[in-house]
């Protein structure tokens, strides 16, 4: 009795503290999202206004490995008064960029190590002051001031900037944000290989100068050949000589012809200096023979890889006809099924291609693809994860002009909606409906699993764009969702366009007025035998809106 009493006396007091404890804090602990703190000035690195300003600094970067080489190489060499300053507003153009760019970096998102996006700027700030601050700051230096100073130093400042090329650095790290984009690939992989056949000619025509200004065979170096055929031969290796453009090209045809092959010996390596490097481009071309080119071939294959695949299907479906005899009439109608599905769906196959991907995400994917079906009215009462099961089982389907889609007396297997196109409904050589885009063709579900049997044809006038649910796959929707099995099989009667089950009590279209169609297809029977001999080979087509809807009665007379 002690131990009871004591058990009670410890429930008394406790229990007071336990009911505030209750009220005061949820047995469930609460979970809120946490909101970014984004600064109003940090820059996404996503955004397209990044991805503008990018593609900006790409050009002035090219600009940059272009003009620089060159005017190291031929500047100093140029005869021209304004060849030293010609680039000089460009210069500090680019110049003004590349320091907006580091100021900007400042303010620009990245991606973490563990793939989370970092808005804060403390973190950014350190990330790009240990990543490519330096590459920047050194390349955004402004040469040009020196102009200002000493207008005898323009070899120097050339020189000098020969170190903003450490920006290609950081293109060569944007390549895989473009990997995706074939076209986009091959311009930048072509650019490359015209940028360096550029920097090999202004080296090449810097050791042609060389030559002829040190050696003591100057006049066996490929630049004197060049002037002596072009009639302005160098004079004591100082003095004449061909012009910076004749030199440029020259040496531009030679880096080039030695890249792609072995050259053509018309401009060519005399002293021993000149066959190094020749020795030299040769083994660098043949190193882009692979790695450009190489690649150039597998994005060319790869844009055109859908064109391949379209012929060789098409080969292996001629030979298949050949090989098996097959009649004309039934040859034609496989090639152009298959050209009407490959016109739709480029060779893609949705179901293959979306069978590794989560149910979860398939399911989203499917509700936006055919989200037309799922909107009829006969699916308003379904939840959302009953829809979502739906979806699943839709399928899509084609049918060309001719073509038929049901035949009487077959088991129905699937319901049909029509996306685009017109089918006409056939039963003893007469015309009961024709159906269009919205409409829903089918049966009503028995109770049991029995064979549902057709009553009628179903033919096509014209390509038509179909989707369609199997029967099997909607009795295992309604089986998992039985609350909305019942209002299924009550809705489904006056959402159907026609009810192809046999034995059904709704055999014609479902509208109000079944006297006006009668009268509507006894007078296209009338105008069809009495301009038979007027109308050989042509189509007599009548469109009547009856309820809202819209017949189209179509005909071949011959």
């Amino acid at each position: 009795k002690w131990r009871e009493k004591l058990s009670v006396f410890n429930l008394t007091h406790h229990l007071p503290v336990l009911l505030q404890n209750a009220m005061e804090k949820p047995s469930v602990p609460e979970y809120k999202v946490a909101a970014v703190q984004k600064s109003r000035f940090i820059l996404l690195h996503y955004s397209v206004s990044k991805a503008l300003w990018d593609w900006l600094i790409l050009l002035a970067t090219f600009y940059v490995a272009v003009t620089v080489p060159y005017n190291v190489s031929f500047t100093p060499y140029d005869d021209t008064v304004t060849a030293a300053r010609s680039t000089i507003v460009s210069d500090i153009a680019v110049e003004m960029l590349f320091i907006i760019d580091i100021i900007l970096n400042f303010r620009t998102t990245f991606v973490s190590q563990s793939g989370q996006v970092v808005y804060e700027p403390r973190a950014i700030c350190i990330h790009y002051a240990t990543t490519w601050f330096f590459v920047d700051l050194v390349a955004a230096l402004p040469f040009d001031l020196l102009y200002a100073f000493n207008i005898t130093v323009t070899s120097l400042v050339h020189l000098l900037k020969t170190v903003r090329l450490l920006r290609l650095l950081r293109l060569l790290q944007k390549l895989d944000r473009y990997s995706q984009y074939s076209a986009m690939v091959l311009t930048l992989l072509m650019s490359v290989f015209a940028l360096l056949a550029h920097w090999m000619a202004c080296i090449w025509y810097m050791i042609g100068r060389k030559e002829i200004e040190t050696s003591v065979s100057w006049d066996i170096g490929w630049l004197h050949e060049l002037g002596k055929r072009l009639e302005t031969p160098y004079i004591n290796s100082t003095v004449g000589g061909p012009t910076v453009r004749s030199s440029y090209i020259a040496a531009l045809y030679f880096t080039l012809s030695s890249l792609t092959s072995v050259g053509f010996g018309n401009v060519c390596a005399n002293t021993d200096a000149e066959k190094i490097f020749s020795i030299c481009t040769m083994l660098i071309g043949a190193l882009m023979h692979a790695l450009v080119f190489g690649n150039v071939t597998a994005i060319i294959q790869r844009m055109y890889s859908r064109r391949s695949l379209y012929h060789t299907r098409m080969k292996d479906l001629k030979d298949f006809i050949r090989v098996h005899s097959l009649p004309q009439q039934l040859k034609q109608r496989m090639l152009e099924y298959f050209q009407t599905t490959w016109s739709v769906n480029n060779g893609i196959d949705a179901n293959e291609l979306l069978h590794d991907f989560p149910d979860e995400l398939r399911a989203d994917i499917a509700m936006h693809l055919n989200k037309d079906i799922l909107q009829l009215p006969v699916f308003k009462g379904a939840s959302r994860g009953c829809l979502r099961s739906l979806s699943l089982h839709i399928k899509t389907s084609f049918c060309v002009p001719g073509e038929y889609l049901i035949r009487q007396g077959d088991a129905l297997h699937a319901n049909y909606f029509v996306c685009s196109g017109s089918l006409e409904v056939l039963k003893d050589n007469m015309v009961l409906a024709i159906l269009g885009k919205g409409d829903l063709i089918g049966s009503d579900l028995p109770g049991t699993d029995q064979v549902i049997k057709t009553n009628a044809d179903v033919k096509a006038l014209t390509y038509c764009d179909l989707q369609y649910i199997s029967v099997r796959g909607l009795r295992e929707v309604l089986e998992l969702y039985p609350e909305y099995a019942s209002v299924f099989a009550s809705d489904i009667h006056n959402n159907l366009t026609y009810n192809l089950r046999e034995g059904s009590q709704d055999e014609v279209l479902n509208t109000h007025s079944a006297s006006s169609l009668t009268h509507l297809l006894s007078y296209y029977q009338n105008m069809k035998q009495h301009m038979s001999t007027k109308l050989s080979k042509d189509s007599l087509n009548l469109i009547v809106s009856v309820n809202h809807k819209t017949f189209v009665l179509a005909s071949s007379i011959c």
